[in-house]
């Protein structure tokens, strides 16, 4: 029988299934994370899991938009290779790349700012007018994935795997009213931004730093990035392990930790609150059929 989730499933598997040249979404090359797709496919062949969202980890620079658009927040972007494109407030991405930077045989001067497509000047300058200004950020932001899960105890297994691997940010940010629940896997602890240059009218791309300091940002990102690839390898065995269990409740259950216990408390609530609403919109509706019935 096909309910909500299965159909839902069921249209985002038919997306991904298209082949590269034809597919598109909303990151910079409009593709799936390379170094996620393995992870997203074994989830998705999960019954009661479906991939929304994700990004592998990735080391960018970014120029914000305009003062009155730009937004900074760039995380649940499934970016996926190193290009140079529009994002989001109207910003632009200077450089892209999911995997750690080789920097060590750039030797030649401006070799790592041709890199990361920045201007190849050793003069560093300020901005003068802040209200104008759009700043360049050198960031690392470390794995998103977005899960949809068909209830509530499949939310608890994939929230549980990734606490329990070192996604301390990860919760549940949606229930729908068809039960769906959507998981989002995340920590904040590896993640950096780093201003290092600046736009106006007058200056289109100007650095604020040298290029020793951005060989040290870069050197920092490819530390977490192994860090990163860490979590993520054990949160795909965290799950993996969890599903193949019996189910919350059965015999054989597992220790639950604190956070996915608090979480799994707080969607419960949430759950019947949504529950009541519902049927109280039940009983107003039927109240008043028969109320016509009696007229």
């Amino acid at each position: 029988m096909t309910t909500p989730f299965t159909a839902k499933k069921a249209h985002i598997l038919s997306q991904l299934a298209v082949p590269d040249s034809d597919y598109s979404d909303l990151s910079p090359i409009g593709a799936v994370d390379p170094n996620i797709r393995q992870l997203v496919h074994e989830i998705n062949e999960l019954e009661g899991f479906v991939t929304t969202s994700s990004c592998s980890g990735r080391i960018a620079v970014y120029l914000e938009g305009s003062p009155k658009t730009s937004s900074l927040s760039t995380e649940d972007d499934s970016v996926t290779a190193k290009t140079t494109t529009g994002g989001k407030g109207g910003g632009q991405w200077l450089y892209v790349s999911h995997d750690a930077l080789t920097v060590d045989d750039l030797d030649e001067p401006n070799a790592v700012l041709a890199l990361l497509n920045l201007p190849t000047s050793d003069s560093i300058a300020f901005p003068a007018n802040l209200n104008s200004t759009r700043y360049i950020h050198l960031k690392f932001e470390p794995l998103i994935l977005h899960i949809l899960c068909s209830s509530l105890s499949h939310a608890q297994h994939a929230l549980s795997a990734a606490l329990t691997s070192g996604f301390r940010e990860s919760g549940i940010s949606s229930i729908n009213a068809d039960g769906m629940v959507m998981v989002a896997v995340r920590t904040a602890g590896l993640a950096f931004d780093s201003i290092i240059g600046f736009a106006n009218d007058t200056r289109p791309h100007s650095l604020m730093v040298t290029e020793q300091y951005l060989r040290t940002l870069i050197a920092v990102a490819n530390a977490r990035f192994v860090v990163n690839e860490e979590r993520k390898g054990r949160f795909r065995e965290a799950l993996l392990h969890a599903v193949s269990k019996p189910a919350h409740g059965e015999k054989g259950d597992e220790w639950e930790p604190a956070d996915a216990r608090r979480e799994r408390k707080r969607a419960e609530g949430l759950q019947r609150k949504a529950d009541a609403e519902r049927l109280r919109s039940e009983q107003n509706v039927a109240a008043k059929v028969d109320g016509l019935d009696d007229g």
